[in-house]
């Protein structure tokens, strides 16, 4: 073996070993849109989608970016991002990403469930003492995942938040919250149904730092963010830059008037982190996250899942929730963080306007992040139009 031939090797070695990205071919660069098998003039039509939608007033400022085989086609940023139209938005703006969050703590969950720490069946009493309850006690952590736990709490949380006392000492904080949920219990027997669940995701928050022994956002910047190199990711907006972030745009009903719901500076919807929502993103480090769904659990040569796991998150698990007549017309059920088509295409949306579709045929990711949730939104056609972008299968 030669001398070159050895460092060769040790170089390998310390790549595989430590997971240094730049030893990964597997991260996210950009190329033209026919270098995947995209028509370049059909992905320009669905950005003018968005220009006129924006020149309509129906949307304030978006973040588009689409991805195919790894590759950036096409990453614009259109409209403006202040209450004062002054601030144009960019393509490195950050946003709200609501219940975008959640795929990101499933990753936790499943993480933790890879280390031998908890099993997905597990019964979530077995990790959380407030969960010992008649009506609690058969919920799992697979069923908090897809939704299927049998909770009906409404809000987020329920309100008012509890304030420090002798019996809450660690209030507020959101494992004070969920243990109220935990006193609350299923509504209907757990795994029977499905219902969208915000109140089962903030359990998982709080399960991921009990059985971490991590605050939750403490443990997902060091377990998914920045493994993944995902700078601009937090979960709580007083630690983002929020030079860079959008306000909030609501139209509520017949409205045409665009009210701020949140802008930079303002105080955060919660005084702590949770985990139905409360991510801070940009569409590159999101676009990140997809990739590394898409490459089976890796990126840069870091491995955050297996491929097992990721085959799991993004497998429809609630078909047995739904009735015979429910389930003739669905096109869509949930996995483990996810929302999967029976197409394969899993995605999620969140409620301050963000978005994130990945097929895992085409290899292909389509992200549309806005802040104005309330208008006339037109990522669905504008997904037709990606899809009729693309001119060769992968």
């Amino acid at each position: 073996m030669t001398r070159r031939t050895a460092r060769l090797f040790a170089l390998a070695f310390t790549c595989l070993s430590l997971g240094v990205p730049a030893c990964g071919q597997d991260t996210l660069s950009t190329v033209r849109p026919a270098d995947v098998g995209m028509s370049e003039p059909v992905l320009r039509a669905g950005v003018q989608l968005f220009r006129d939608a924006i020149g309509r007033d129906d949307l304030k400022g978006v973040v588009l970016l689409v991805a195919r085989s790894g590759k950036i086609v096409l990453h614009e940023a259109i409209g403006v991002r202040d209450p004062e139209g002054k601030k144009p938005m960019r393509t490195d703006s950050l946003f709200r990403m609501a219940s975008n969050t959640k795929p990101v703590v499933a990753t936790a969950v499943l993480q933790l469930a890879e280390a031998g720490k908890l099993s997905i069946d597990d019964p979530v009493a077995h990790h959380l003492p407030s969960f010992r309850t008649e009506r609690a006690q058969a919920m799992t952590i697979r069923q908090l995942l897809s939704h299927t736990s049998g909770f009906r709490v409404r809000p987020i949380f329920l309100n008012p938040l509890l304030e420090k006392s002798p019996e809450n000492p660690d209030a507020p904080s959101l494992a004070a919250e969920v243990r109220r949920f935990g006193a609350i219990g299923a509504k209907v027997p757990p795994g029977t149904s499905y219902a969208y669940s915000n109140a089962g995701f903030n359990t998982l928050g709080a399960l991921v730092a009990k059985v971490s022994g991590l605050p939750l956002k403490t443990y997902l910047k060091r377990n998914v963010y920045t493994p993944l190199g995902m700078a601009d990711s937090c979960n709580h907006e007083p630690d983002a830059d929020h030079g860079r972030m959008s306000a909030i745009f609501r139209r509520r009903g017949t409205s045409k008037k665009w009210r701020v719901g949140w802008k930079p500076g303002d105080q955060p919807d919660y005084p702590f982190p949770r985990a139905s929502g409360g991510m801070i993103s940009s569409a590159h480090d999101y676009a990140v996250l997809c990739q590394a769904f898409l490459n089976g659990g890796t990126y840069g040569g870091r491995r955050i899942l297996t491929p097992e796991s990721i085959k799991e998150a993004t497998s429809i698990q609630t078909r047995h929730a739904h009735s015979a007549t429910e389930r003739a017309s669905r096109g869509a059920y949930y996995g483990l963080g996810w929302a999967v088509g029976i197409n394969g295409i899993y995605r999620h949306g969140g409620s301050d306007g963000t978005y994130a579709s990945v097929d895992p045929k085409r290899q292909l990711i389509i992200l549309v992040f806005t802040q104005s949730p309330g208008g006339k939104n037109p990522r669905n056609h504008f997904a037709r139009v990606v899809d009729a972008a693309c001119t060769s299968e992968r």
